[in-house]
């Protein structure tokens, strides 16, 4: 590849995000926080939180389509410079404080080969390299000014997106399924055991606010708690020896958990489709695991007692309403065994139970089946992008 490079500031500039504390949570404007990237190419707005913008956001921090937003600062330094596309954003959204903008100047690059390039080996250990601290990794807007990137002619680097973005945009439609699939069944929920419109609610008496032989119970004795306790670091390591090792939601995806971490000292052990519960800030963030995982401090795992695990899962989403904030509104920085097993549960009747995981079981399964045919696609991917990057593969 004879490509020439050129520094990232003459083809871009570049702004930091803004700073808000949880006093600006509320209604009004999505914001892009770390916590959004995961591995993600694009966000995904549907899940992004909401601030009140009053007099933290200007114009000039709202992000505009073909940004590229970079993560600038994090305890876990292999995120430092992670980045994502923002790609025809549905809304008005801005971005946190530990984020970069960067936006392009020069009308002779397409944003979208770059989003690519910047997702490239070599380019994600230039700029992990540049982390600083010794509790947290830095970006800044210097670094990336400075940053070599390769300038080949627009029209290669339009080919190469065609080739690489057929791929995201499968990734991307299967993530849309995945959401409509998981909101169909939140919606079931809701109409049985929130407006208690269940199968048969016209013929069920209501007995102090519920329907007759239901009940509320602790949920330690709904569900088995297994609460997390991290091994040595000695143990840790990124070879896949071992099982996968998950301390708290870092590599939490939307639904399922991502493994980057493993161990080979077994200790509080969750397993496969296991509900895991974030127990340290953020309290009550969920997912599940489609493997036998080792968790740490930050996580407790969660197994119904009578094997209702898909009405279990959704439950505790409405449940967990918001981070942080459980049941009737009470906040938590963290909780304890006990206090997460006091949280109490509506428990309905084996025969409803059925009735609701009869439809959602079946859902629950394509929706895994989405998410491990976008695991693949994203190998694939990653696969032939350094090939293109570096012409072993003729555009």
């Amino acid at each position: 590849m004879n490509w020439q490079t050129i520094p990232l500031g003459e083809l871009a500039e570049f702004r930091n995000g803004i700073n808000y504390d949880k006093s600006s949570f509320g209604q009004g404007l999505k914001v892009i926080g770390v916590a959004d990237f995961q591995d993600y190419t694009k966000p995904h707005y549907e899940s992004l939180e909401e601030i009140n913008p009053e007099g933290v956001v200007r114009e000039e921090d709202l992000l505009q389509n073909l940004d590229i937003l970079f993560v600038r600062s994090n305890g876990n330094k292999d995120l430092i410079g992670r980045s994502m596309l923002i790609d025809s954003p549905p809304e008005s959204i801005t971005f946190s404080g530990f984020c970069i903008r960067a936006r392009f100047k020069n009308n002779d690059v397409i944003p979208q080969f770059y989003a690519y390039v910047f997702r490239t080996d070599i380019i994600r250990q230039t700029l992990s390299a540049y982390g600083s601290g010794t509790n947290i990794s830095n970006l800044n807007q210097k670094i990336l000014s400075s940053l070599e990137v390769p300038i080949p002619p627009k029209q290669t680097q339009q080919r190469i997106v065609e080739f690489i973005s057929a791929y995201d945009d499968f990734i991307h439609n299967n993530n849309c399924r995945i959401a409509l699939l998981e909101s169909s069944i939140q919606l079931i929920y809701k109409e049985w055991f929130v407006k208690l419109r269940f199968p048969g609610y016209e013929q069920i008496k209501i007995v102090d606010g519920i329907p007759e032989k239901w009940s509320y119970q602790p949920l330690e004795e709904v569900c088995h708690i297994t609460m997390g306790q991290s091994p040595s670091s000695n143990f840790y390591n990124t070879l896949g020896q071992g099982l996968p090792f998950h301390q708290g939601v870092k590599d939490f995806g939307s639904r399922f958990v991502e493994h980057e971490t493993f161990c080979t000292q077994p200790n509080r052990i969750a397993e496969q489709d296991d509900i895991l519960c974030s127990v340290r800030a953020p309290v009550g963030r969920l997912n599940i695991t489609l493997d036998k995982i080792i968790i740490g401090r930050g996580l407790s795992s969660i197994r119904n007692r009578r094997g209702y695990q898909s009405f279990q899962f959704y439950q505790l989403k409405s449940h967990f309403f918001q981070e942080d904030m459980i049941g009737g509104g009470t906040i938590f920085d963290s909780v304890t065994k006990k206090q997460l097993g006091q949280q109490m549960m509506l428990v309905p009747t084996d025969s409803v139970l059925q009735a609701f995981e009869k439809i959602s079981k079946p859902v629950d399964e394509q929706i895994v089946n989405l998410y491990l045919q976008n695991q693949k696609l994203r190998e694939a991917r990653d696969q032939l992008l350094p090939q293109l990057m570096n012409g072993s593969i003729a555009v």
